[in-house]
């Protein structure tokens, strides 16, 4: 075999290698033994030559302020740096750029404890430096990050810390991209492409976090539960694991003991744990965690706590928890959350809004949460990468079920690097969102190139190893190709499809709709005898254009489209397999510059300022008439506006067609 030969068949062959597990990230909490304070606010930050990326590296710019490099700007943390300023060249930079601030740390912090630096996300990849000496490096935008820091501190003293931060896409990161050089007027210009749709925003995007834990502490926590007797008791399993054993204590003198409160404040379970710092509480006449609508109380929560003890019975560590007690099922033509069938009524939706890009907002996103009760939804999916922790712990809160997506979006070119970069995102998103009540699905990817060579043993590694890693949810992938073409949905456990009948697929044509989107649902489920969502459908609508006869691009032909989809999802309702429909998109959002977006993506049905088109009203009505019809739920006093009291005069006839 020649050497060209060898190389094609090195490239054909993926292996299902080993992933290195995440450790830790437990989310920074405060107790009788840790500490919290937060890194937020104006950082100094400075941008790189694009042509010269790696010149802040080996001219030692974390060596010592930034001020000294070069001017320096002010950068919100959090936030997306691209639309701070005024300047295009920052917008579209690509490659790498760097954030410092001081920050002092008290003398108490240095005696019996540790210190930890936690970043909540930062795009795409990261190097931190305390001091001037690296602790930590991270490559994969949207999840968190740590380092034990307490060997790199001056106590009591002024402390450094800067940041490098690199959004350069290629073809072996999660998600994938290009870069090119092209010409331009006045020299070479370094051009990041990529084929998703959205824009690719950067920066340090969620909080920055000191915390501190004793010496021996509680690193992580691992919480399944279920029911039984009718649902009438909880079963809250619980795995624990500790780090830092303190000196001349042994790990099998380590136990735990763990109570749990209900929303009064009352004990209602209790159990202290032999050195494996494992067992499982039973709770009587438990309240369940029920998604919104579907009960009169939905997102009940409990908090469990949990103290680590050592020799003498000494307290080592406090962390507190919420805990939602709820149990999934599914088989090939239901999906069931404590033994009710669930039928999906939500969207697609994206962290994005303007001035702070993808940035956390809590304003912002207690806005999204009112909007998403206000219509009647009960579930979104995290298109296309892992959203905040403060956004998942609000749907535990308030019953919005997620289907929890990684960052692997339009994935191609299947080659060994990126499955092992793809397998580490879902490891890491995993560890981070499994004690979640909200998360009832996994999503592998969004519109992989399912029909490309090696899409089959890529993605039936990817959800394998999902499934070993957490067998208690069902595994999905929102798939665009064909079924005929498609080589991953046998892998999955439920079939989400995309699909944008009267938009990308003849326009305009709102009676090419409905059957379309029947046949192609039951193809899916003949063909593979799994429940079957549809993840996307939509039309881009331009706020205030309104056209009649309707019109593509208005809000009359947004509404009408719709509608017509309506219609094929009740005609799929009747089969038991159609278990759920989700809009693309919840708002609009920013994309890359092209001639076919005005702006960003417009199929938002709010505004990208939260403010509702025409076909919000329409939704609200379909998403509460299902709630009632599913799950009993009651209509809001404003669903339905006051038109006219229409009872029939004396001397009128009327027949049973007049409604």
């Amino acid at each position: 075999m020649g050497w060209g030969m060898r190389s094609l068949f090195k490239s054909l062959v993926i292996l299902n290698k080993e992933i290195k597990p995440s450790v830790g990230m437990l989310y920074p909490r405060e107790s009788e033994t840790r500490e919290v304070r937060s890194l937020d606010g104006l950082w100094n930050f400075v941008k790189s030559d694009p042509t010269n990326p790696t010149q802040g590296v080996r001219d030692r710019w974390f060596a010592d302020d930034l001020s000294r490099v070069q001017e320096t700007i002010p950068m919100p943390v959090p936030a997306s740096y691209n639309d701070i300023t005024t300047e295009n060249e920052l917008r579209d930079h690509v490659g790498t750029v760097w954030y410092d601030r001081k920050f002092f740390v008290p003398r108490s912090w240095a005696d019996k404890q540790r210190v930890w630096l936690r970043f909540g996300s930062v795009h795409y990849e990261a190097f931190v430096y305390i001091n001037g000496e690296m602790v930590v490096r991270h490559e994969m935008g949207h999840l968190p990050f740590e380092a034990e820091i307490t060997n790199f501190l001056k106590f009591g003293e002024e402390n450094r810390i800067t940041v490098m931060c690199d959004n350069a896409l290629i073809q072996t990161t999660v998600p994938q991209g290009k870069i090119t050089e092209v010409s331009r007027d006045n020299g070479v210009a370094i051009v990041q492409t990529y084929s998703f749709d959205f824009f690719n925003y950067a920066g340090i995007h969620r909080s920055v976090h000191l915390y501190t834990t004793p010496l021996t502490y509680i690193e992580e926590m691992e919480i399944t539960t279920d029911l039984s007797k009718d649902n009438n008791v909880g079963l809250v399993y619980y795995k624990v694991k500790t780090n830092g054993t303190a000196a001349n204590e042994a790990e099998n003198n380590l136990y735990v003991r763990i109570q749990l409160r209900n929303k009064e404040g009352k004990i209602v379970a209790n159990e202290t744990s032999n050195s494996d710092l494992k067992g499982v509480l039973e709770v009587q006449k438990v309240m369940p965690w029920w998604p919104y609508l579907m009960h009169p109380e939905p997102g009940y929560l409990y908090q469990m706590e949990v103290f680590l003890h050592g020799v003498n019975n000494v307290l080592h560590d406090v962390y507190r928890i919420k805990v939602g007690i709820r149990t999934l099922r599914w088989n090939n033509t239901s999906f069931t959350i404590n033994s009710k069938p669930v039928y999906f009524r939500g969207f697609g939706r994206h962290e994005d809004s303007d001035i702070r890009g993808k940035g956390l907002d809590l304003a912002l996103m207690t806005r999204d949460f009112n909007l998403l009760k206000w219509i009647g939804a009960n579930a979104y999916r995290t298109s296309h990468y892992p959203y905040s922790e403060e956004s998942m712990q609000f749907a535990d809160e308030n019953g919005i079920m997620i289907i929890d997506e990684c960052p692997s979006v339009d994935t191609e070119n299947f080659k060994q690097e990126l499955l092992d970069k793809h397998k580490s995102s879902m490891e890491q998103l995993i560890h981070r969102d499994r004690n979640h009540p909200s998360v009832v699905m996994w999503s592998i990817a969004n519109e992989p190139r399912t029909n490309q060579l090696n899409a089959g043993s890529y993605f039936q590694y990817v959800a394998n190893y999902t499934r070993e890693l957490d067998p208690s949810r069902p595994v999905t992938a929102a798939i665009a190709v064909p079924s005929s073409d498609d080589k991953a949905a046998k892998y999955l456990d439920i079939i989400s499809f995309n699909r944008y009948n009267g938009w990308y697929s003849n326009s305009g044509r709102l009676d090419m709709i409905t059957k379309r989107v029947i046949d192609e649902a039951t193809t899916w489920f003949k063909k593979h005898n799994k429940p079957v969502i549809m993840s996307e459908y939509g039309a881009d609508t331009v706020e205030g254009l309104h056209l009649l006869p309707s019109y593509v691009w208005s809000e009359e032909y947004q509404t009408e489209l719709f509608s017509r989809h309506f219609r094929a999802f009740d005609t799929l309702r009747k089969e038991s397999w159609f278990i759920g429909e989700f809009v693309w998109n919840f708002a609009d959002f920013k994309t890359a510059q092209t001639v076919t977006r005005v702006g960003g993506n417009k199929k938002g049905i709010f505004t990208r300022n939260r403010q509702p088109k025409a076909v919000a009203h329409l939704l609200r009505q379909r998403y509460f008439a299902l709630g009632r019809e599913v799950d009993q739920c009651n209509f809001p006093e404003d669903l339905f506006t006051y038109i006219a009291d229409v009872r029939p005069s004396r001397n009128a006839k009327h027949d049973t067609t007049d409604l």
